[in-house]
């Protein structure tokens, strides 16, 4: 079956260079067919498990289509190109083709095919290079936001924030998250707003800079339905027993469901978050009197706070 299907490659690739012949009755190669038969090779190879001859098969009908002026199936060609670096499990070299692909969809007017692949991209080599996923996901929010696009943008802004908290550039996740709230803002998803001063303030306490977390909550409540909602009292809260050192009061916070089913980069922030100069819990019951019956109820309410666990 393989050796059949290369034998057919080759036989496209033999017409794809008749049609580019010339003689004194054909004065111009023809470009169009001479990609066609490559792309036609291309599978043959791709089909025959070939992918390095596949990928120069598609860079060769990349390559006629430009010279034919049809940019766009030329970029769908050079994308090819990449997936079959990536069946390589040569990932650098399948996203620079996917780049290069993108540029020329920008090229022929076409930014929403050059903002999904680049999200492709981005899914490719998240599992091996977050730094490059973060890069490729910001750029594909870009073009979403240049096309006013801005709910597609959002959600890839989304993915390139949470990626920047694993990496723990928290400086960058706070600039990136204010866009995203933004954003959402714009399109006046609120809720959202909501989740994402949440977000905020995790990063910013986790860098140690309680005024801007703080700062990011009161601007919340120019958003509508802020003031009084789970969110806002939940960060009251946590920024309350922040400032005043009580472990005790940011643990519970930090484990409550509303924190800790965030995405789980937020979650991982919360559950590791510790107040400033803290060691150990402040127990309750270090204030209550000594013996006897007030003792007791204090500290059954201490164990309830830490019923379940670290999620």
């Amino acid at each position: 079956m393989a050796a059949q299907k290369i034998n057919e490659a080759h036989e496209h690739i033999a017409k794809a260079e008749k049609c580019l012949k010339t003689g004194l009755t054909k004065w111009k190669p023809d470009f169009d067919s001479a990609a066609s038969e490559y792309a036609k090779a291309a599978v043959c190879f791709k089909n025959a498990k070939q992918y390095e001859q596949a990928k120069d098969a598609y860079l060769k009908e990349a390559e006629y289509h430009t010279e034919n002026k049809t940019l766009f199936h030329a970029a769908k060609a050079i994308e090819q190109a990449g997936m079959m670096m990536k069946e390589q499990k040569k990932m650098p070299e399948a996203i620079q083709y996917i780049e290069k692909a993108c540029m020329m969809y920008m090229e022929n007017g076409t930014p929403d095919t050059a903002a999904m692949a680049l999200d492709r991209a981005g899914k490719l080599i998240e599992p091996l290079n977050l730094e490059k996923a973060v890069d490729l996901y910001q750029k594909a929010a870009g073009v979403f936001e240049n096309e006013d696009r801005l709910r597609q943008a959002v959600e890839l802004l989304g993915k390139a924030s949470r990626l920047l908290v694993r990496l723990r550039r928290l400086d960058e996740a706070s600039v990136a998250l204010q866009k995203e709230k933004n954003m959402y803002k714009e399109i006046e998803n609120f809720p959202m707003c909501f989740k994402k001063t949440t977000a905020q303030v995790l990063v910013h306490l986790h860098r140690g800079d309680f005024v801007a977390a703080d700062k990011c909550v009161r601007e919340s409540y120019s958003l509508p339905g802020y003031s009084g909602s789970e969110d806002s009292v939940a960060m009251e809260t946590l920024l309350q027993g922040y400032d005043e050192q009580d472990e005790d009061q940011v643990y519970r916070v930090c484990n409550s469901p509303l924190l800790k089913y965030m995405d789980n980069d937020y979650a991982k922030l919360a559950i590791s978050l510790r107040v400033p100069g803290g060691g150990g819990k402040k127990k309750k019951a270090a204030a209550a009197p000594q013996g006897g019956a007030s003792g007791a109820p204090a500290a059954a309410e201490d164990e309830d706070d830490y019923e379940g666990g670290l999620c």
